[in-house]
């Protein structure tokens, strides 16, 4: 087993004093047999109150009433959590049984109920640009298994998209990000959820952390990934902004059937126009000792 603890620390400013309606926060980590959450602190400056609800993806989603107006929101989020001991580099997934499900994939009669949401596209519009690609990279894989079909996919999208950080809000649609050549980490994800499911595969969003080196320097940004679902072996976890399987090194916040629905912090305000001056995001993921506490790891980290 090892621990880690991570930091996540987001910052609005505004020009003047703006009132905050109600923010809806995904920062707590998702458990399960690979990860446990020991601590969670989630702090908001001004003073909010925090209701907590378990959403129909299963995600936990903080809801935060904001009373008092300020020229700036800060929302920390503290997490340990405890992940299962394994080889160093291997992927919680390999550790499942070999997925054996062949193309087309056939999802079992009492699971099409809920498959079906993973299976239509989000992005209406570009579904056929999306699906003429998808089908062009299954041209390049003779009778593919659906395992190696969206490994194909995955690597696909890493190889002929360039990563590109974007200031801008939201995603950018997939049949823009094949026209571009470029794109964020969520706009990657998204093109391969689109991508599986044009090819019938279930797939959803997921919205996370990566411990990379620039999340060890305190400079990291949150990050998507997508998992798709196969009858015989579950959720598996695919990263195209990497190309590969996900690792140990990805955290889980949320997973949605649309990539707004994992926004790790969403919400509005009221102020003059231009009083939005900026955001500012940093966070800090690190190996620490079991027997350190939150509250001195915190600390220790000021």
């Amino acid at each position: 087993m090892r621990r880690y603890y991570i930091e996540h620390r987001t910052v609005y400013r505004y020009a003047e004093p703006v009132n905050f309606g109600l923010h809806r926060l995904v920062l707590r980590p998702r458990e399960g047999h690979d990860i446990t959450v020991v601590k969670h602190e989630l702090t908001v400056q001004p003073e909010a109150k925090l209701f907590w609800l378990t959403d129909l993806f299963g995600n936990s989603i903080a809801l935060a009433e904001i009373a008092e107006p300020a020229d700036k929101l800060e929302i920390v989020n503290v997490v340990i959590i405890d992940r299962v001991e394994g080889p160093e580099d291997e992927a919680p997934q390999l550790r499942s049984r070999a997925s054996e499900v062949t193309m087309p994939v056939t999802y079992p009669q009492m699971e099409l109920g809920v498959v079906s949401g993973y299976i239509a596209p989000v992005y209406e519009d570009d579904a056929a640009a999306v699906a003429s690609w998808a089908d062009a990279q299954r041209q390049t894989v003779p009778e593919p298994t659906a395992l190696s079909m969206v490994t194909h996919l995955n690597r696909c999208i890493n190889a002929q998209i360039k990563y590109m950080r974007r200031e801008e809000r939201g995603v950018q649609s997939p049949a823009r990000t094949l026209t571009l050549g470029t794109g964020s980490c969520r706009d990657m994800a998204t093109l391969l959820m689109e991508a599986c499911r044009a090819l019938g595969i279930a797939a959803r969003f997921v919205s996370g952390y990566l411990d990379a080196m620039a999340a060890a320097a305190g400079r990291g940004s949150t990050h998507a990934w997508v998992e798709v679902y196969l009858p015989d072996s579950g959720w598996r976890g695919f990263d195209p902004t990497v190309g590969d399987v996900v690792s140990r090194k990805h955290v889980p916040l949320g997973v949605s059937a649309h990539p707004r629905g994992v926004m790790p912090v969403s919400g509005i305000y009221d102020g003059p126009p231009g009083s939005y001056q900026g955001l500012d995001v940093a966070i800090t993921i690190r190996q620490i000792d079991c027997n350190e506490s939150l509250h001195s790891t915190a600390k220790e980290g000021r």
